[in-house]
């Protein structure tokens, strides 16, 4: 069983949350304002040199900004890229990196 490898993704834009249930059966809620925050692109990181650098703190703002997704699609079978209702779409979310913010393993 791989734990990065997601078998179920739900998009609930009235409740904030990407919902993801993992090969191994762990299911991750993000909260949307933490993955628009933690958009992987070279712009929203800040440059190539902060590629890996994440903002984990931002799945755990109360009362965040409203997000909404437009629309999901799969990189492959290794990420997915997200449109965000302002049109931005150049993060790919891996699912390696998925999983490192799921804010639940912090917990």
């Amino acid at each position: 069983m791989n734990s990065t490898t997601p078998t179920n993704i739900e998009v609930d834009n009235k409740q904030q949350l990407l919902e993801i249930t993992w090969e191994d059966g762990h299911k991750s809620e993000y909260p949307l304002y933490g993955l628009r925050k933690n958009c992987p692109c070279v712009a929203c990181r800040g440059g190539h040199a902060k590629m890996n650098e994440f903002e984990p703190e931002a799945f755990l703002i109360e009362n965040p900004p409203l997000m909404d997704i437009k629309g999901i699609k799969p990189i492959g079978n290794h990420a997915i890229q997200i449109t965000w209702l302002d049109g931005h779409n150049a993060g790919m979310y891996r699912w390696e990196t998925l999983r490192m913010l799921d804010p639940q393993e912090k917990s």
